[in-house]
């Protein structure tokens, strides 16, 4: 995998329930947060979030390893740098162990919120 990926508009970045192995931070553009809502008809694709240029995308099942929570796509032209997570993890490892702690107990504590708080 590159280092570095350029998405078009409406083109997705990930899918709900992947699984994750890498993060990626948005160098350049917009991304969209979708969730599937069931409606009285059909189900429909709903925009829940917005993520702009310098924020990270995919942290949380990238951290926790679990399956995606959302699909991203491209709301215009992207550009993204990848993180793999042999990278990610030789630094995180190399960090004391109370960082590491907190990191896993916020992103817990995220997840939790999360699911009380669905849309």
């Amino acid at each position: 995998m590159s280092d570095q990926i350029v998405l078009h508009s409406g083109e997705y970045l990930v899918r709900h329930k992947e699984e994750s192995s890498t993060m990626f931070y948005l160098k350049e553009g917009v991304l969209g947060v979708f969730d599937t809502r069931s409606g009285a008809q059909s189900a429909k694709e709903v925009q829940i979030g917005t993520i702009y240029s310098g924020e990270l995308v995919g942290e949380m099942s990238f951290l926790d390893q679990l399956p995606r929570s959302a699909s991203v796509k491209a709301i215009n032209d992207c550009v993204l740098q990848v993180i793999p997570r042999e990278r990610f993890q030789r630094i995180f490892d190399a960090q004391p162990k109370w960082y590491r702690i907190l990191i896993v107990t916020l992103l817990e504590r995220l997840r939790a919120t999360n699911k009380r708080i669905r849309i």
